[in-house]
């Protein structure tokens, strides 16, 4: 029996049982009382009766009178005693010797104190035997008073008074044994669906929005489980659209390119995305539930968080964070999150990391100073030299051709210099395209190899090619010429008289490598990273006294990189570089 059940015939039988026994204890003194009443007045009129017999009989003949007494005592089941005016008794339906039996002398001295007082009639009575006595005074025809005394007893009532009590009980068991056999034979259909209907809200308390009720059509309560069904249905399509929209502002949160860091109104870090944790290098797990103050390592974003919190703004400022050896710089953008009734919320960071741009803006004011400033020292020899010239130096032959050879060498210079400007230019744009075929890079390097022969010789540097088998790899032959000229050209320029210059390959199955190796000034370690920037010269006054333009390895690098290929460099200062270049076998477009 399920608990619905069990409650519901506790229920109902604690309220049949209150009823009927309050209904058994308003009937049965409703019935006692209306019998003693009708048992009383029957017993008055009984004695009334008797008593006109004796007023009406002279009490002549005694023996009569006492047999007669007798009878009527006998046919009503009562004790009847007669008293004379001195109380003495004269006839008892009890006692052949006169002593009475029904009625003890405290008894009748009650009854004789009682009837001298009211001169009439009295009842006492005896709750605790359950007898009554009956007194009534009277006259005989000679006018003498007599005292009759009718004593019985109402112990039926108390028998009938059980009965009903038993009848009572034996109609409380049917009743309940009758709801017992109804409640079991009607649960399934009263308790079962609400059974259901429980389960399910139970499991919609417990998240599972995927139950439902499934009941017959004639259940009396379908209309409850199809409001539950729809409530389910409900919630399980709010549920769904919730965890998506979550989702989604999830992987938005976390797949964004900045940074980004909420944080609640107590100053609580809740939230830290996966590009926080990369830029600085942090675990979420670390951060998230720590204050801000303990949360944050830079005093910079901690002001931030504060400014927000005291003035209520929104900030957007760029600062410069310190993260292990280098500088990042980053624009940050906090703030407030207000809520629906101006309720504060929190705060938002967003890290934007413009380190790139910042790089990229100082490469761009370096390349226009670089240019100006090496546009600006031909341009000034040239003008001196042309003025000069004019200021009648001309008319000198020797030193005229010499000043003109200057002002050709200085041209040259500046043409070298746009044409380098035009090629990385070219090489940059989106739309620059190489032309692809198989090149044999042991013919290339031997044809820069003849054309720069001549030049190692004149500085005294040993030039060696250890390069004596094809390496067939799919590039731009003109344009890897270009590399390896540049690449060789600068080992060259910067050995000194003496020192080696030396080529070497080595290949896998996908890939082939170059090895441009001299014995020169070598290049420091701080330097590397910067030797690829437009203009940069490791030793800027030799570079620029040699006619370097500054541009070489940055086109070196662009055009290696156009080839899907990859440049690396080693290098030791005062014991010589090594550029590597690894090219591709297979076609890379």
């Amino acid at each position: 029996m399920s608990k619905l059940n069990r409650k519901l015939l506790i229920g109902l039988c604690t309220i049949v049982i209150v009823v009927l026994i309050g209904l058994g204890i308003v009937l049965g003194q409703t019935f006692k009382g209306f019998y003693l009443k009708s048992y009383d007045l029957r017993v008055e009129n009984e004695i009334n009766l008797l008593s006109t017999l004796i007023e009406k009989d002279s009490l002549s003949d005694t023996v009569g009178f006492n047999e007669t007494i007798k009878d009527i005592s006998r046919n009503l089941k009562m004790s009847i005693s007669v008293f004379d005016e001195h109380k003495k008794l004269i006839v008892s339906s009890s006692n052949k010797n006169g002593k009475e039996i029904n009625v003890s002398d405290s008894q009748r001295n009650k009854f004789f104190k009682e009837l001298g007082n009211k001169n009439n009639s009295i009842l006492i009575k005896d709750s605790t035997s359950g007898q009554r006595t009956y007194g009534k005074q009277i006259e005989d025809p000679q006018g003498n008073k007599k005292y009759i005394f009718v004593n019985y007893s109402i112990a039926s009532i108390k028998d009938v008074y059980k009965s009903l009590w038993m009848y009572l009980f034996s109609l409380l068991g049917i009743t309940i044994f009758t709801m017992i056999i109804l409640i079991i034979r009607y649960s399934n259909q009263f308790s079962r669906p609400i059974d259901e209907i429980t389960q399910v809200a139970l499991e919609l308390a417990k998240g599972n929005y995927k139950a439902r009720i499934y009941s017959r059509e004639d259940a009396t309560t379908s209309t409850l489980s199809e409001a539950m069904n729809v409530l389910a249905k409900n919630l399980q399509k709010m549920t769904l659209e919730q965890e998506m929209q979550q989702d989604r502002l999830n992987t938005l949160i976390q797949n964004i390119g900045s940074g980004v860091v909420l944080i609640n109104s107590r100053g609580t870090v809740n939230l830290v995305n996966r590009t926080y944790e990369e830029i600085f290098n942090v675990s979420a797990r670390f951060i998230e539930g720590e204050l801000y103050h303990d949360a944050f390592q830079h005093h910079e974003i901690i002001e931030i968080v504060e400014q927000i919190f005291l003035k209520e703004i929104k900030i957007r400022k760029q600062i410069v964070l310190p993260l292990k050896i280098v500088r990042k710089h980053f624009e940050v953008y906090g703030a407030p999150i207000i809520g629906i009734n101006h309720e504060w919320k929190g705060i938002v960071l967003v890290f934007h990391d413009i380190t790139e741009l910042k790089k990229l803006e100082q490469v761009r004011k370096d390349f226009f100073a670089n240019v100006s400033h090496e546009l600006k020292t031909p341009i000034t020899s040239i003008k001196g030299f042309t003025e000069t010239l004019l200021d009648g130096a001309m008319k000198d032959q020797a030193l005229c051709e010499n000043f003109l050879s200057i002002i050709l060498s200085e041209s040259d210079r500046m043409q070298s210099l746009i044409q380098d400007l035009l090629d990385l230019s070219k090489i940059e744009q989106q739309g620059f395209k190489l032309e692809i075929s198989k090149v044999n890079l042991q013919t290339v390097i031997d044809e820069i190899f003849q054309m720069l022969s001549q030049k190692a010789q004149e500085k005294n540097i040993e030039f060696k090619n250890y390069i004596k088998n094809p390496l067939i790899v799919a590039g731009d032959a003109l344009r890897l010429k270009q590399v390896f000229i540049n690449l060789i050209d600068n080992a060259l320029l910067y050995t000194q008289s003496g020192g080696k210059v030396f080529i070497t390959a080595s290949e896998n199955e996908n890939s082939v490598s170059i090895r441009v190796s001299d014995t020169g000034v070598g290049i420091g370690k701080e330097e590397i990273p910067r030797i690829f920037e437009r203009f940069y010269r490791v030793d800027k006054a030799r570079s620029r006294n040699s006619g370097g333009t500054g541009l070489g390895l940055a086109i070196v690098k662009h055009l290696v990189e156009a080839h899907k290929g990859n440049i690396e460099v080693e290098s030791k200062l005062g014991q010589g570089t090594t550029f590597i270049v690894t090219l591709n076998k297979k076609n890379i477009q």
